[in-house]
């Protein structure tokens, strides 16, 4: 298995680290926006071939699939280009930043038949796959989920603490792994939703703080708190009430209701997300099946966006 990576700062690489992981897989091109730094990155992964252009990666023989790490306004757009290419391609999170182009990415893979996969990392964490695995069982029911998403990012940086040249989204992106995540966890479709958002930032155009109520057709909810002002303890914390008891959820760890820690370390093969991940977006060409978190898969969490988006909106003309 051959595969570019496009996209290579702070998550982009967080994929090739996950590749070197996975047997048969080799990372043959990466795509970046400045040439000298992706140089860099692909001199110190030992990858062969580093460009600027993802149409001259797509046009290398010696390609099968591609993991797009680029910024959100350029993924469906690249994911398209991808598939006409002939492609495999997983999507990092978010798929769009628009209803229309989500759906034009699935229809294409409809007519192409070609994987095309969204990195709906919570999907793969141990932590909510051990949930899940007890849903499935009938050992578990969600009553409620209450998630809490903080981030202090009040300039456009990265993770790596370097200018971003895109500007990141709580509503289209950080929204997006809770919306397909309460769904994937009740197991049912999202029947209402609900959002309001705090004022924008100056010179980033974007609101800083973002609140989301979601119910299932299960009966279940699902209350969001968002923020890119939050000067404290960073990251997604999740707590799952259910018929029988109480789980919080701090990316790959696990408690109880009670703060007692829960061994999540033989959910799977690893204890990476992204890793995880990545095997099954792998595992699905290799075997010729669709994968968890196919644009399929996902296509309903983008619908509810595109509505809280219009909710929003409509809030701000008033």
């Amino acid at each position: 298995m051959k595969v570019v990576v496009a996209g290579v700062g702070a998550f982009g690489q967080k994929h090739l680290d996950a590749l070197k992981k996975i047997d048969g897989v080799e990372i043959t091109s990466i795509v970046g926006r400045q040439l000298a730094p992706t140089q860099e990155v692909a001199t110190r992964y030992g990858i062969p071939h580093a460009t600027t252009q993802l149409s001259e990666a797509l046009s290398r023989a010696d390609v099968n699939a591609v993991i797009l790490c680029t910024p959100t306004q350029m993924h469906a757009h690249q994911a398209i280009q991808c598939m006409k290419a002939g492609k495999h391609v997983q999507v990092e999170i978010p798929l769009a930043d628009s209803w229309k182009d989500a759906e034009a990415v699935e229809q294409l893979q409809k007519l192409t038949g070609l994987v095309c996969m969204v990195g709906h990392t919570r999907r793969f964490n141990p932590s909510h796959q051990w949930i899940h695995k007890r849903i499935e069982a009938g050992e578990l029911k969600i009553q409620q989920m209450d998630v809490q998403t903080f981030f202090f990012r009040r300039t456009n940086m990265n993770a790596l603490g370097q200018p971003r040249s895109w500007t990141d989204h709580l509503l289209w992106h950080h929204a997006a792994h809770t919306i397909d995540l309460f769904r994937y966890q009740t197991g049912s479709d999202i029947v209402l939703a609900n959002a309001v958002e705090g004022p924008k930032h100056a010179q980033l155009g974007i609101a800083m703080d973002m609140s989301i109520q979601l119910k299932a057709a299960s009966g279940a909810i699902c209350t969001l708190s968002l923020s890119f002002n939050n000067d404290g303890p960073l990251g997604t914390f999740f707590r799952y009430i259910c018929d029988n008891g109480t789980y919080i959820a701090r990316y790959d760890d696990l408690v109880d209701g009670k703060d007692k820690a829960i061994d999540v370390s033989k959910v799977d093969v690893s204890m990476n997300g992204i890793e995880l991940q990545d095997r099954e977006f792998v595992a699905a060409i290799r075997e010729r099946r669709e994968p968890n978190a196919s644009v399929a898969q996902v296509l309903p969490c983008y619908r509810t966006l595109d509505e809280l988006d219009k909710q929003l909106q409509a809030q701000e003309r008033t």
